[in-house]
């Protein structure tokens, strides 16, 4: 008789996880690379990084997976760690843009140009880009806080968790970024 692994729990997949076994790590994959991969996605920007730091976020997780307390939600869990993959890529984002700028100037030809031409962008995607541009520039506790609640539509109290912070500041947090996301977008 085999067990059927999409009855079980978070917590009793992660038990056996630490048997080994290929196809809980295949179970725990398939119910929560789909999440994983928007909320980094959403903080990114690129779906080529995205998806890297997805697959990083669960490479980590599941060598970690001994020590997931099975009393927490599991997709509280692997978002930390996705979270923490994505502020790692933009500590070596802005440490590679750095040395980019910081080029001679008979080099500037060889920095690529990273924003779209303007007849590119057109409509919705243009106005999408503009969204994403000023959420960009949100200091990032203000900037994970929408995007955990207005894109993921995490709760609250899903929220102070992931983050490690109380409801109180994810409420401050969400106000601030959203009043802030309305004069970025009031200025152009």
């Amino acid at each position: 008789m085999s067990l059927d692994l999409s009855q079980c729990s978070d917590g009793e997949l992660a038990a056996l996880a630490g048997t080994g076994r290929d196809d809980v790590y295949r179970e725990l994959l398939a119910r929560y690379k789909a999440p994983v991969f928007r909320l980094i996605r959403h903080h990114v920007g690129d779906a080529d990084e995205a998806m890297d730091l997805s697959q990083e976020t669960f490479v980590a997780a599941f060598a970690a997976i001994e020590r997931y307390d099975g009393d927490r939600a599991f997709r509280t869990w692997i978002s930390r760690i996705a979270l923490n993959k994505c502020r790692d890529w933009a500590r070596r984002r802005a440490v590679r843009s750095f040395f980019s700028r910081a080029l001679p100037l008979g080099h500037a030809h060889d920095v690529a140009i990273t924003a779209p031409a303007p007849d590119v962008e057109v409509g919705d995607r243009k106005e999408l880009a503009r969204v994403r541009s000023a959420i960009s520039r949100l200091p990032h506790n203000l900037r994970e806080v929408l995007i955990l609640r207005g894109v993921e539509e995490l709760s609250q109290p899903e929220t102070a968790e992931l983050l490690n912070v109380s409801e109180k500041t994810v409420e401050t947090r969400l106000y601030r970024a959203r009043t802030k996301l309305r004069i970025l977008l009031d200025e152009k």
